[in-house]
């Protein structure tokens, strides 16, 4: 057991024989995290475990980019801990192949860090980290706003690519011209040759946002690129060679987009080798005061020079709202906020989402009332005639189960199976929501 850092790069230096390291990220003289590296330049096959006292998704990338098996922070269960640490020692035999990135380059200030400590968005910083040890293609998910462009940058900037480009584009009704690029006299207008997105990022970092709305054409060509990593200019003749990773993200189905016909199964397998999901804010609450604080200090400079803080009333209300726009409405709310406030202090009435809804709440709730009640109308009254002859006495009882199994199932499927979130949000308990899964078979 040692303490210094310095003394455990000795020891390492001097010891290549052990079958496990666990590894605190605060050491005095040299960090954690740099032991990590000595370790790894000794045997790189050693598992090693970083703990860390504080959540950090910086540490956790560069913990996993730089080959430690694991990253936990505490506290954690001493149950997780010796399952981590026995699947740990039974690698310690195996050679591992994972190839070598060497990092020259550091994160340059300026970079918005994933912030967060909610046990997903660490899994996502570890997943960052072990997806930037290769070029595969990443396919990311997320409701519109949580951030997947961020994590595709952070993909990017900690991959052997970091030095090169990294170049974004929406999908949303995008001209192959400007994907591909385009040969002289192409078409109407094209006075030049234009290099596009896929051959400008070669060596580099293609980030395709909203993946789903690209053209059937779009996608097969995106295909080719990925299968054979070539592709031609409109109005070209020539196959030109690139080398260019893709990360794309998509905030709808498209899983659904396949049944419907609109997205190529193929080209959806061959972009999901690796896949990472992003929760919406409001399944992270705790979050939100980080990011509050960490929005509120990038602004204060920017907007005013002067720094802000929130008042107990406003932190309780952003805390506990929907944010239906994600961490992006979240910033743009500091943004606005810190813009128009006269005071160091940022009140609920300084922040848009708490004035938009005090201004629609009571006209949206009634109008929810009532398009509930003459939707379920507009269901019920052409099927009403069919049920009387039927079920003659059993109308109430059929409709009261097919209602209930169409709620379950519908709620199911938009938290992804999750029955945890599904039961707080029906407000029925776990074992209830069981049994109705097992009545209405919607395993």
């Amino acid at each position: 057991f040692l303490e210094d850092g310095s003394e455990v790069k000795k020891f390492v230096a001097g010891n290549s024989k052990y079958d496990l390291v666990m590894l605190d990220v605060n050491l005095p003289t040299i960090s954690g995290l740099e032991v990590l590296k000595e370790i790894k330049k000794v045997n790189e096959n050693i598992p090693v475990i970083v703990i860390s006292g504080f959540v950090s998704t910086e540490n956790a990338i560069q913990a996993i980019r730089e080959g430690a098996f694991e990253y936990l922070t505490k506290p954690f269960e001493i149950e997780k801990l010796v399952a981590t640490v026995n699947r740990a020692c039974g690698l310690a035999a195996q050679p591992v192949n994972a190839p070598k990135v060497s990092h020259t380059n550091q994160v340059s200030e300026g970079i918005e860090e994933m912030i967060g400590k909610a046990p997903e968005i660490v899994e996502i910083a570890k997943m960052v980290g072990q997806l930037s040890k290769s070029n595969a293609p990443v396919l990311i998910v997320g409701e519109q706003g949580t951030g997947k462009e961020l994590v595709a940058k952070a993909i990017h900037r900690n991959s052997l690519l970091s030095s090169n480009q990294f170049l974004t584009i929406n999908c949303a009704s995008l001209p192959d011209s400007e994907l591909f690029g385009h040969e002289k006299g192409a078409f109407t207008g094209a006075y030049y040759k234009r290099i596009g997105k896929i051959e400008q990022a070669n060596q580099g970092t293609l980030f395709l946002a909203d993946i789903g709305k690209a053209s059937m054409l779009t996608q097969s060509k995106l295909l080719r690129v990925l299968q054979e990593g070539k592709f031609e200019r409109v109005g070209g003749d020539d196959s030109i060679d690139v080398d260019t990773r893709l990360i794309v993200s998509s905030s709808g189905s498209l899983v659904e987009a396949m049944k419907e016909g609109s997205f190529r199964v193929d080209l959806f397998y061959k972009l999901k080798v690796a896949s990472i999901y992003i929760p919406p804010l409001r399944d992270r609450r705790n979050d939100i005061p980080l990011l509050m604080d960490y929005f509120l200090e990038k602004y204060s400079g920017k907007e005013s020079g002067q720094s802000k803080r929130i008042s107990k009333e406003a932190m309780q209300f952003l805390s506990g709202y929907a944010w239906p726009g994600n961490v992006r409405e979240l910033e743009n709310n500091v943004q606005s906020a810190v813009m128009m406030v006269r005071s160091n202090i940022l009140t609920l009435e300084d922040f848009p989402a708490y004035t938009e809804r005090n201004a629609t709440n009571g006209k949206k709730t009634l109008e929810l009332k009532n398009d509930y009640t003459d939707s379920f109308k507009n269901i019920i009254e052409p099927v009403m005639p069919k049920l009387i002859l039927n079920s003659p006495g059993k109308i109430y009882q059929f409709l009261e189960s097919a209602f209930e199994r169409a709620i379950i199932s519908s709620c199911l499927k938009l938290f992804n199976g999750n029955q945890v979130k599904t039961s707080e949000s029906l407000g029925i308990s776990r074992n209830t929501l069981r049994d109705r899964i097992a009545r209405y078979d919607l395993y």
